[in-house]
């Protein structure tokens, strides 16, 4: 099990001279950076991987940026869009050595409208036919596709671990896995621990946020039997802190941040980083 950090609790959006914040993640005791990429445009992959490799690092996982003109239950325009951007991603992905794309890649964040149950299967078909076409060149490329449920505020399409299942099972590929967020599943979940146990082989990424979106471990999250089940279903995937934080005005207002959960952005990083030590470990 290896342990890291979104760069969206520092920066947005990540470019090449966000590689500045590399000493900090390697000094705190990270081991795998997960980068925010909102524009592939913004990076030379190859600058940003000598960067890691200069400072013991890995890039263990991509994020994607969702917005409503990647939406892959979109219009056509939008979907091609949300496609042309994530297969970049998965090129890029290549060069920075790293295997895994995250997040809700299925629909843009913050669509969130109820819709009759035709209109939910349409969209879900369509969905299913975008994510066959998008596993499949990640299966090519030697990547792997995690999926990602929201909660109810950010999405209505896929909110639980029983939802992103049966996504995975309708587009059938090796490529598509699960990826749980301690935050979503807090709303979202009756019980965190056995949605994981019924991850279980699928689950291949995780977020370990606190209930507030705050540091891991200063918050009313039930910790241990979420420890109990990882160990259980036998992860050996990244654990990764994704908080954010007022500084980053962007992602503060995308995430409905509006008040200082934490006293600084090192503190979630560091105490996060030593609490899910002791904690997952």
């Amino acid at each position: 099990m290896r342990f890291g950090v979104n760069t969206f609790l520092f920066t947005s959006p990540f470019n090449d001279a966000s590689t500045k914040l590399f000493p900090k993640f390697q000094k705190w005791g990270f081991d795998t950076i997960e980068i925010a990429i909102e524009d592939p445009s913004h990076i030379d992959p190859a600058h940003v991987k000598r960067e890691l490799d200069r400072h013991g690092l890995v890039c263990g996982s991509v994020c994607a940026a969702m917005g409503p003109e990647r939406d892959l239950r979109g219009t056509p325009a939008q979907q091609k869009t949300g496609l042309t951007y994530m297969k970049a991603l998965l090129d890029q992905m290549v060069v920075l050595d790293c295997p895994s794309l995250i997040g809700p890649v299925y629909s843009a964040v913050g669509r969130a409208d109820a819709v009759p149950a035709d209109e939910y299967k349409k969209q879900w078909a369509t969905v299913v036919k975008n994510l066959k076409d998008l596993s499949k060149y990640a299966g090519k490329l030697g990547r792997q596709i995690c999926l990602e449920p929201l909660n109810r505020f950010e999405t209505d399409f896929i909110n639980t671990c029983d939802q992103g299942l049966k996504m995975i099972k309708a587009v059938g590929s090796p490529a598509l896995k699960l990826h749980l967020d301690t935050f979503h599943m807090n709303i979202e979940e009756k019980d965190q621990a056995a949605a994981i146990r019924k991850a279980g082989k699928h689950l291949a990424h995780f977020h370990a946020c606190g209930s507030d979106r705050g540091t891991p471990g200063n918050d009313h999250i039930d910790w241990k039997p979420i420890a109990k089940a990882l160990k259980d279903i036998r992860y050996e995937g990244d654990v990764v802190i994704e908080s954010f934080t007022t500084d980053v005005k962007v992602i503060a207002r995308a995430a409905a941040i509006w008040r200082r959960i934490e006293p600084t952005q090192t503190e979630i990083a560091v105490k996060g980083l030593q609490f899910l030590k002791k904690t997952l470990r």
